[in-house]
């Protein structure tokens, strides 16, 4: 046997990861469920509303929750927003790096994992506030690393559209190279001292300026002197996901990311997609363990079966297709802005932006060539829905696990419901399964996850560690 069955054989016994899915907005994935009566994500400005359902995440011992975010607005640029507003479709939003501060202070194991883009901070001020937020969380953070996908993104930081796709992960390698920089080679391990020196004032020292140094990146996009704010966090380097299956997506996976988010359509697929994207990470020189994939899910949960169809038809009753329609961010011409006819095959669009959700709508439909038309019903119906008793869930979460996924990232319907409803009905049965952890391991997200604080050797990042200590503080 390889070793790489060795890992697969391995990866299935161990329980599976769980994330929550979710976004600081009123409707994130799951469009018209805020609507729904016992929804509250309506209320998603309410700290009240995050820090209880951080308490119920951390009771169902789950992994982390996971903040999406947005720069912008699904559509044309410059086209009308009247549906993203009556639907509220992630918009408004809130910052979710701001919130995660407040559920560190209420949680002790929770990851808090959020997404940033490249386009939106410097990475000298968005390394300062990771390791900010990793210092006082006790290095629970994680970071989804995205490129935007939005045309109205680019213009709101000053650009007159989006890069070309390829284009904008070239520039998502300099900016992990510059925070890298900043985490891992600014300051050496031993450069805090702390020493009061009692009764000796003069001999007192807090850091070593021996022991921190300049970075002094010199690149296409930035120029970074250094050194790096903060003192070194718990990880150092937060847990780096990304979610593009893109082939640019995919390479960028392989040379950096611990944590993937994939949407597929089957299990041969998802078997297929993981293999293809371990073996492009033992090609970057890592070990092909050190990438773990989440595989988004949303439950619907009953007693009966029966019970849970009746449960999916009342949801389905709220669905809004102009929302779907609208997040697939694909129904109209990228240059114009005009609506695309409903008949134009999906196999014809042509995208800058969503290429890995284009080719998963496609790979959705019973229809070998789905339409314009179809996006929307593709989107409600199709992605990642399960529908059963808790028995039957963990069945099929089984099977996920035995295709090499590693956890779910879990999609509500409504906040907080959707969590509570799988937190009481759900995790005790993949509990009692060896599906899901019964207790937490200590310490970071990092330890968590992969047994270790830090990023191991074979991660780009640690190439910086120790780089810059030739460097004379001056």
């Amino acid at each position: 046997m390889t070793a790489g069955s060795d890992d697969a054989r391995d990866r299935g016994q161990r329980p599976l990861r769980l994330s929550a899915f979710v976004m600081n907005t009123n409707s994130h994935i799951q469009h018209g469920l805020w609507r729904h009566p016992d929804a509250r994500q309506h209320e998603f400005t309410s700290l009240r509303l995050w820090t209880d359902l951080a308490r119920t995440l951390e009771r169902g011992r789950f992994d982390a929750i996971f903040f999406a975010d947005v720069l912008g607005l699904y559509g044309p640029a410059r086209g009308d927003y009247a549906v993203n507003a009556r639907e509220g479709l992630q918009f408004p939003s809130n910052d979710p790096s701001v919130l995660l501060g407040a559920l560190a202070a209420v949680t002790e194991h929770l990851g808090l994992v959020f997404t940033s883009s490249v386009l939106q901070a410097h990475p000298f001020e968005f390394a300062r506030r990771i390791s900010t937020l990793d210092h006082l969380s006790g290095g629970r953070v994680g970071w989804n690393v995205v490129t935007s996908a939005q045309e109205s993104a680019a213009r709101n930081f000053g650009a007159d559209g989006l890069e070309e796709h390829d284009e904008r992960y070239r520039w998502a390698e300099e900016y992990l190279e510059v925070v890298y920089k900043l985490w891992e080679g600014s300051w050496d391990d031993d450069a805090l001292v702390v020493d009061k020196a009692v009764g000796h004032r003069e001999d007192a020292v807090y850091a070593d300026a021996r022991a921190i140094h300049r970075i002094d990146h010199d690149g296409e996009r930035y120029r970074v002197a250094g050194p790096h704010q903060s003192p070194p966090s718990p990880q150092r380097t937060p847990v780096i996901f990304q979610a593009g299956s893109s082939p640019a997506g995919s390479a960028f996976a392989a040379r950096h990311a611990e944590g993937q988010f994939i949407l597929t359509s089957g299990l041969d697929k998802t078997r297929a997609l993981i293999e293809e994207t371990r073996a492009k990470v033992a090609g970057a020189g890592r070990d092909p363990a050190d990438l773990a994939f989440f595989l988004g899910q949303a439950f619907v949960i009953g007693g009966t079966e029966h019970e849970a169809r009746r449960k999916e038809a009342e949801l389905d009753e709220y669905l809004s297709s102009d929302g779907f329609l609208l997040h697939s961010n694909l129904a109209f011409d990228p240059e114009t802005g005009e609506p695309l006819d409903p008949d134009t095959p999906l196999s014809e669009l042509s995208t800058r932006t969503n290429v890995s959700h284009l080719r998963w709508m496609r790979e959705l439909s019973p229809d070998p060539d789905p339409r314009v038309r179809d996006l929307a019903t593709l989107a409600a119906r199709l992605r990642g829905r399960v529908v059963g008793t808790p028995e039957q869930i963990a069945d099929r979460l089984a099977e996920w696990r035995d295709a090499g996924v590693d956890g779910i990232n879990v999609m509500n319907w409504v906040l907080p419901g959707s969590f509570e409803e799988f937190v009481d009905e759900v995790v005790p049965v993949l509990q009692d399964r060896g599906l899901a952890q019964r207790e937490y391991t200590p310490g970071t997200l990092r330890r968590k996850l992969f047994g270790r604080d830090q990023l191991p050797d074979e991660h780009p990042a640690r190439a910086h560690r120790n780089a810059f200590r030739e460097v004379v503080a001056r």
